[in-house]
């Protein structure tokens, strides 16, 4: 960093940074920060120089640790930062570009030591540096003691206010990421977080009235899939020296983004580089950590609120004077991008949490007529359990029993025909309702559960979610139909076999041959079929069953009320929520490398 570095080997001696982190007190109005700020060290563009990046400046970090109670600098380098983003938003319309890269240099390298501070120290202690003031050691004054919750008000100002243009793409993307960080402190601790200073300034305060705009700017940022500008787009005039702004991290940006993948903790399938959008990516891993924030003692969580509440663009009912922070948003648009998102955990998380929290969401998608464009990446998910890791499984199956709660979904996936669905492989299917379908891949993962896994919660869930669907079964293909006949002859087969040793054990246990067995309706209707002879047709089948139902003894009957699956959520989510949220953010970079021998929180299974 500063015009003398070519190289990230050459960081831990570069003289802007061994002064910043060193024992002398910068001021905020030194010239020297127009030095710091202006990079010409080429950018990183794999995970692996995102690594050495931290390795070559850690030092550097805890030399700052360990000096800033004397000098302030950090503190200072806020200051300068918070000063450069009043002008922002003209620099935008100006088309400054050098002020614009400088400023986001300023915060990378604001949330690169965040990220040091906060994996070595308590949040007392990183909010006692964020008010240390230079001249006496160890002093500060309480005008200053503000200035964490001041720089969380910018980024958040930042991310709300700023056009998004191709300059300014990076210094957003920038922001996102320096806030999940802020929030990071819940990845060093294995249990859940329920009171963070952090968490204290964003639910009150000045932080507060930001809270819907936040969230529907992180929701349209999704949404849009913005790509990154183009490698080489922001290429700053080179000084005679050959020194001065090269192009900063500019120009690697794009090239940085590209090669990240989801790879890592939990996670096994991988996001195609040329799709990539790191906006989108960190907006919705962003937005999701504020939605699973904890409920402050005194107020909910107010972005989990504005998630709950908002509205279609073309509802025009007043809003609930009793909800707050609510606001509207375009749900075609926003249907769209769930559609085309669902590969990653994080796209299929924000889709459960939609349908389970706001109804307006729920109803608008139940009420869509191509709902098989949402159905359809949702069950292949579910078809390719064996690649994906078990939380996203468990999304995908609870957004389709939740789907399968509504009657009038179960009628119309049955009237939807497919054509060639080219990746189910076990048999060609060239026409197939969507209905049929579903059945036989939820059968599909009850029986790779029943072999592999053994999953208790995800047997309840797959068959629940058939059994919601039963009472509407229309026109069924014949394959879908074979494999409810095969699932239901193994499934009785294995309660019969149970039975059978509970009813010998009951006998040895009473010494008593008098003892009544179970009747099963099954045996009746079998032994009429078996009567009937050998090679029946489907006609004559149906038409055997219905003269069984009228002779059958009525006294034998065991009335059952009607029921109905749905899914309720656990009174403590977050015991699981959290700790998946931060498992995504972990595994999708976000332009900082954490160390897994320093994260406490992966103790969970997620495989």
């Amino acid at each position: 960093m500063g015009s003398n570095s070519s190289r990230i080997g050459d960081l831990p001696k570069n003289e802007y940074l061994k002064k910043l982190s060193g024992t002398e007190s910068v001021s905020e109005n030194d010239p020297f920060w127009n030095q710091l700020l202006s990079f010409s060290f080429p950018a990183p563009t794999s995970s692996t120089e995102l690594k050495l990046l931290e390795e070559a400046t850690i030092s550097v970090c805890r030399s700052l640790v360990e000096n800033n109670p004397r000098t302030g600098n950090l503190g200072a380098l806020i200051k300068v930062f918070l000063s450069r983003t009043k002008e922002l938003k003209l620099s935008a319309e100006c088309q400054n570009h050098i002020f614009i890269w400088q400023t986001h240099n300023a915060l990378f390298i604001i949330c690169c030591l965040l990220k040091v501070f906060i994996s070595e120290m308590s949040e007392e202690e990183l909010q006692l540096h964020f008010t240390y003031e230079e001249k006496s050691p160890g002093s500060y004054s309480s005008d200053s003691e503000d200035l964490l919750e001041e720089l969380l008000c910018c980024l958040m100002q930042l991310i709300t206010d700023i056009p998004l243009l191709d300059i300014t793409y990076e210094i957003s993307v920038e922001a996102i990421s320096t806030m999940v960080v802020f929030l990071s402190y819940q990845l060093f601790h294995k249990e859940v977080l329920r009171q963070s200073i952090s968490h204290k300034y964003l639910m009150r305060g000045p932080c507060l009235p930001y809270t819907s705009k936040l969230v529907k700017t992180l929701l349209y940022n999704f949404i849009r899939q913005e790509k990154p500008p183009p490698p080489g787009a922001h290429v700053f005039p080179q000084q005679s020296d050959g020194g001065g702004l090269l192009y900063g991290l500019a120009s690697g940006v794009a090239r940085l983004w590209t090669v990240f993948t989801l790879g890592g903790v939990g996670s096994k399938a991988a996001t195609p580089p040329e799709l990539s959008s790191p906006l989108a990516n960190q907006s919705l891993l962003l937005l999701l950590v504020l939605a699973n924030l904890t409920d402050a003692p005194d107020a909910p969580n107010p972005y989990r609120q504005a998630i709950m509440s908002f509205k279609n663009t073309q509802d025009s009912s007043p809003f609930p004077s009793s909800i707050p922070h609510t606001f509207q948003i375009n749900f075609n648009s926003l249907y769209t991008a769930l559609c085309e998102q669902q590969t990653s955990d994080q796209a299929t998380l924000l889709l459960y949490t939609l349908l389970h929290q706001n109804s307006n969401i729920r109803t608008y998608m139940l009420a869509r007529t191509d709902m098989e464009n949402l159905v359809l990446p949702i069950l292949e998910i579910l078809y390719h359990v064996e690649e994906r890791n078990s939380h996203h499984v468990y999304m995908a199956l609870i957004i389709l029993l939740i789907l399968t709660e509504d009657d009038g979904f179960n009628r119309s996936i049955h009237e939807v025909i497919l054509k060639n669905i080219t990746w189910y492989s076990e048999r060609v299917l060239t026409e197939i309702s969507l209905g049929s379908l579903l059945i036989l891949v939820v059968i599909r993962t009850i029986q790779y559960n029943m072999t592999r896994t053994r999953d208790k919660y995800l047997h309840t869930n797959c068959l629940a979610a058939l059994a919601n669907m039963s009472a509407q079964f229309r026109s069924l293909h014949q394959y879908a139909a074979q494999r409810i006949i095969s699932l239901f002859s193994l499934l009785s087969k294995k309660h019969n076999k149970v039975l059978e040793q509970a009813t010998q054990s009951l006998r040895g246990s009473l010494s008593s041959n008098d003892v009544p067995l179970p009747d099963y309706v099954i045996t009746f209707f079998s032994s009429r079929l078996l009567q009937a002879g050998a090679e029946l047709s489907v006609e004559r089948v149906l038409e055997i069953i219905k003269q069984g139902v009228v002779a059958l003894p009525k006294d034998r009957l065991k009335k059952f009320p009607e029921l109905k699956f749905k899914y309720v959520e656990e009174e403590q989510p977050e015991e699981f929520f959290i700790p998946y949220v931060w498992s995504l953010v972990y595994n999708s970079a976000v332009g900082l490398y954490w160390n897994p021998q320093d994260i406490q929180l992966f103790t969970m299974d997620s495989d």
